[in-house]
This record gives C-alpha cells, sequence and structure tokens, in this order.
C-alpha cells in the first residue's frame, strides 16, 4: 500500500510539474524578449497559472494572491521611496527549483541592482532561470558562478543541504550573501554554523537569510511596536507553520540531480525548518534570543515518517517546542507536516504594555517595480532591505546572529524531541 500511494503521488507531482512548464514555456519566451529590453513583468502576484503546486496540484502556501492589506501598503506607500544610492549591485541568483525562489524576490526589478549571472544545476532551469531574471550569463553550478570576480552579492535559492555550504564559499570569495531558508540545515548543522559564522565575522560581508515571517504584515507591526519601548518585554509570545503533506513535495534529490519526492523534503524534521515560526520572537524584538528549549514530537501521519526509516532518521510529522527567552520569557513555536485543516505561517506576541495604536507599523515603500510577491507580502521588502544593507553600509534585518538563532533554535529542539522533551541550552551566536 505504501509503494503505491508513493507511486500515485509521484505521477501526480510528476504531471503537474509537466503543466507548470508547459504553461511556463510561453512565459519563458517573453521572458527573453523583455530582457533584451531591460523590462520584467513581475511587479505584482503570479497568476494563477504559473504559481508553484504540490503533487495534488494545490498552490504551495505563501503562494496566493496578496492580501488586501498588502495590495492597499503598496497603494499608501507609492512614491514614498527614497532613493539611496545610483549604484547597481552587480548579483549572481543560484537556483530555480519547484518554487522558483530564484526569480520571485525581484532582483530582476529593483533599481540598484544588475543581475549578470544566473545558475541551476539543471541545464533547463537555468536557461529558465536565466531568461526570468535577464541575466546574460549562465554557469552549470553556485560553485563556478562564485568564482566570477565581477560579482558583488550571491543569491542562493538552491536546496536547503546546501545553503550553508554554498554561503560559506561566497563568503570566503569576497562576496555578499542572501540565503534562503533555513541558514543551516540537517545532522551537520551545529558544525556548518560554526563555520559559517565565522565566514560572516572574517569577511566583514553582508549575510542574510531570507525569512518571510520578518516582514509579515502583523509581525513587523510588532516589531515597531517593540523597537518604541510601547509592550516592553515580551512575557509570551508563539509562532506556527503549518503546513499538511511537506513531503509530497517535489524537492532536489542529489542521487539523480532531479525534483522528486526523494528530495530533501522527504520525511523532513519539522523544526529543521522552524524559522517561519520562530521569527515570531526573534524577529519582532531584533536582539532578544532563543536560549532553551523543551520539545515534544507526534509521530508523522504518513507512510513516509514510519518508525523514522528515512533519510533523516525522523518519525515526527509534528513537533512543538516550548523555549526560554533571554529576557525571562517564554516561547511556544510549533510546526507540523500533519495537521488537517491547519495551515499557514502565524504567530502572537504579547508584552508587559498594551499595543499603542497611534506607532506607526507600516512596511517601508518598495521602489518603482518591486512587487511585495508571496508570503504576505514579504519577498519585494527582504530583497530591499538586503540591498539597502549593502549601499548603506547597514546590518540587515536578518543578520547571521538572528538566522542562525531562527534556525539552530529549530535544530536542538529537535534533538529534545528524540529525547522526550529534555530540556537543552541553544547556543548563541551574537556578532
Amino acid at each position: 500500500m505504501e509503494t503505491a500511494e508513493f507511486l500515485e503521488r509521484s505521477q501526480n507531482m510528476k504531471n503537474n510539474n509537466e503543466n507548470i512548464l508547459s504553461r511556463r514555456s510561453v512565459l519563458q519566451g517573453l521572458g527573453a524578449s523583455a530582457a533584451a529590453l531591460g523590462i520584467f513583468s513581475m511587479t505584482h502576484s503570479l497568476t494563477a497559472d504559473d504559481l508553484p503546486r504540490d503533487a495534488n496540484g494545490n498552490v504551495i502556501p505563501g503562494f496566493g494572491e496578496d492580501d488586501k492589506q498588502t495590495r492597499r501598503e503598496i497603494k499608501e506607500n507609492s512614491g514614498k521611496w527614497e532613493k539611496k544610492s545610483d549604484r547597481k549591485i552587480r548579483v549572481g541568483i543560484a537556483g530555480y527549483g519547484l518554487c522558483q525562489f530564484g526569480s520571485h524576490f525581484f532582483y530582476q526589478n529593483h533599481p540598484n541592482v544588475e543581475v549578470v549571472a544566473a545558475t541551476d544545476l539543471d541545464p533547463g532551469r537555468c536557461k529558465a532561470l536565466a531568461n526570468a531574471v535577464g541575466a546574460q550569463k549562465t554557469y552549470p553550478s553556485c560553485e563556478e558562478m562564485i568564482k566570477d570576480k565581477s560579482i558583488e552579492a550571491i543569491y542562493i535559492a538552491t536546496d536547503a543541504p546546501s545553503h550553508a555550504r554554498l554561503a560559506i564559499m561566497a563568503l570566503n570569495h569576497d562576496k555578499h550573501v542572501v540565503s534562503a531558508v533555513p541558514a543551516v540545515f540537517g545532522f551537520e548543522a551545529e558544525e556548518d554554523a560554526e563555520e559559517l559564522f565565522a565566514a560572516v565575522k572574517k569577511s566583514g560581508k553582508k549575510y542574510m537569510m531570507n525569512e518571510t515571517s520578518t516582514f509579515h504584515a502583523d509581525l513587523y507591526a510588532k516589531r515597531m511596536q517593540y523597537q518604541a519601548g510601547a509592550l516592553g518585554k515580551i512575557i509570551y509570545s508563539e509562532g506556527e507553520y503549518y503546513h499538511d503533506g511537506v513531503g509530497a513535495i517535489g524537492s532536489y534529490n542529489p542521487q539523480n540531480g532531479k525534483i522528486d519526492l526523494n528530495g530533501w523534503r522527504r520525511a523532513l524534521p519539522p523544526m529543521w525548518y522552524p524559522t517561519h515560526a520562530t521569527a515570531y520572537y526573534v524577529s519582532v524584538t531584533g536582539g532578544g534570543r532563543l536560549t532553551e528549549v523543551s520539545c515534544l514530537g507526534t509521530p508523522g501521519l504518513y507512510p513516509e515518517y514510519k518508525d523514522g526509516n528515512n533519510t533523516h532518521k525522523n518519525p515526527f510529522g509534528t513537533e512543538v517546542a516550548m523555549f526560554k527567552t533571554s529576557e525571562g520569557g517564554m516561547s511556544r513555536m510549533a510546526v507540523s507536516w500533519d495537521m488537517k485543516n491547519a495551515h499557514g505561517e502565524q504567530g502572537r506576541v504579547y508584552g508587559q504594555k498594551p499595543h499603542n495604536n497611534k506607532i506607526n507599523g507600516a512596511r517601508p515603500a518598495l521602489p518603482p517595480g518591486v512587487g511585495a510577491g508571496g508570503h504576505g507580502g514579504s519577498h519585494g521588502q527582504l530583497t530591499n532591505d538586503f540591498i539597502e544593507s549593502i549601499l548603506l553600509d547597514r546590518k540587515p534585518i536578518v543578520d547571521i546572529s538572528e538566522a542562525l538563532n531562527m534556525t539552530m533554535s529549530g535544530v536542538i529542539a529537535h534533538q529534545s524531541a528524540l529525547k522526550d522533551g529534555q530540556w537543552m541550552k541553544v547556543p548563541q551566536y551574537d556578532l
């Protein structure tokens, strides 16, 4: 039965991806023409036909239409963006997998960016990415692209297990780095965290993790409250990332170089992908940290989790962690791949003082041509923040310290769950 279910899910994913590629072929042709003219059309949400979908044909969470509040903010902030520099940062983009993040964060639209190169391990995806972002140069791998001395910054939108390795290499080659989440991954996470942190310190370059929850409207508003001192200390916070059926979403498989159901997402430990939840404390406070954790997990409902007989040795489909914070508060963070009728990235934050409605919590205005994008209108905000951190030589909104706290708190939480909730300390990485 397990084999039959797996084959059915695999075929569903294959058929769905073929449909997406068929619809996208026309758009890619248009993209090539647009690139020649320096014109790009990704200033708003993707059309329904062009949204990434899972094995069952459902739109992957985070890629729906911009919510009404996001569109209202865009309208209200129209024309308010102030150009900080005439300089263009030369950017190389790596990765065009199932979610196609390489093109969905608007680097090709930013007035202070020149996308000069693109790469993907699959030649077809590499060509499609280059067309989508207007890159005149392509490379067969991110490693080769990193060696290009003319590139100033690398956007790593590859498979999660490669994020840390590629980021470290890029930093060591004197590049600024922005990475998709999580910052580190898997059984090597603790070792990679040490090496990544050291590489950032040694290079002096900017490192940012693209945590989308950071620019959710509700989280950003609380961040503004906290920074203004309106909330006092955070007594209690909670974050949730619920996404039923992650194991049925294709991902890069290093064994064959393809996107299939045996890739890195298969039986993924929930707390190895925690940052959409943990941001609801770390990004609200800016300097607050998750310091200790006790976590419990429940056996996954799907066959790939049975008895932990999988690549990740993971039996859990849902993990819920209770953290102590550096302010002396508490924080509950939950990630689930198998709870029915539960979905999305959300959280709640409660301080010593009530929310002050007089404090402006609106997100910053975006440059002309840069859309808000998916995941609650966070894509364009993250890109603009990273580029301006380089231009103005300031800290990115999710720097290496925050990226590692958001990520490693989950890594240690998973270890705690494997030990029936034993309290464990979260390593700290503060510059």
